[in-house]
């Protein structure tokens, strides 16, 4: 077995009296995509901050291509590889498709996005940009608005702004949100060839969704993980169905 790309041992997080996280060892390995489910409250937005570095943790370390980041920043970690795509869209409406990607390609050259209009002349930033576009098949929107774009073609855009990283491991928050059926159906599919790319610890309520891509999943719940396994294993688990899956096991 490959060693993990990102790994965290025993990370620990309270908030006064509440333990967000308690204890969490998990890891991300390549080529897979590992989900982290659990009910409200159990603590995953708290662990993907610890990942990240928005949240530093009580105790415990976060490992990042088997190097030590627990005290990294998060603009260090993105930069060593870390791509992020978020729960909320956090993109420039206003803008074009492009130029978004650009705003992501400027950040990753160690740029200031304040200078983002001259750069759009940079060959070597907007081909970055324009590669990203044509991996996650959004070419033919570049020169769209963003805010004219569908909800599941908004998560194509975060993912390829995060490529502009040239990410080692993806950490994604719930992509699914907002999608219907139909929405979830084609990113699911998305998602499934973009591992190849790099692995995705993907936070999801979509279990559908997570049955169809997760080679593992980690159940979280009050901060504690109660189970990792393959899906087969995570169905069939007593403790995960009491918790959290009931009926959808």
């Amino acid at each position: 077995m490959s060693d993990p790309i990102l790994q965290t041992k025993g990370l620990n997080k309270s908030f006064g009296a509440v333990c967000a996280t308690d204890d969490v060892s998990i890891d991300l390995r390549r080529g897979q995509i590992h989900a982290l489910i659990g009910p409200n409250g159990a603590g995953k937005s708290t662990l993907i901050q610890q990942i990240t570095g928005a949240l530093k943790p009580d105790s415990g370390t976060v490992h990042f291509l088997a190097k030590d980041v627990t005290t990294a920043s998060v603009s260090a970690r993105a930069r060593a590889g870390l791509g992020r795509t978020f729960q909320i869209s956090a993109l420039a409406t206003e803008d074009t498709v492009l130029e978004n990607v650009l705003l992501g390609a400027i950040g990753a050259a160690g740029g200031i996005w304040q200078f983002w209009k001259p750069a759009m002349n940079n060959k070597g930033l907007r081909a970055r940009a324009e590669d990203a576009l044509v991996r996650v098949g959004l070419a033919d929107q570049a020169q769209t608005r963003c805010d004219s774009l569908s909800h599941g073609m908004r998560r194509q855009l975060e993912v390829a702004i995060a490529l502009t990283l040239r990410p080692r491991a993806f950490l994604m928050d719930e992509p699914m949100a907002g999608l219907g059926s139909d929405g979830s159906k084609q990113l699911t599919e998305f998602l499934q060839g973009l591992r190849d790319d790099a692995p995705i610890l993907l936070v999801e309520h979509d279990m559908d969704a997570v049955f169809a891509l997760a080679d593992r999943i980690s159940v979280l719940v009050g901060g504690r993980v109660i189970a990792t396994g393959t899906v087969a294993d995570i169905r069939s688990n007593p403790d995960v169905q009491q918790a959290y899956l009931g009926d959808t096991a």
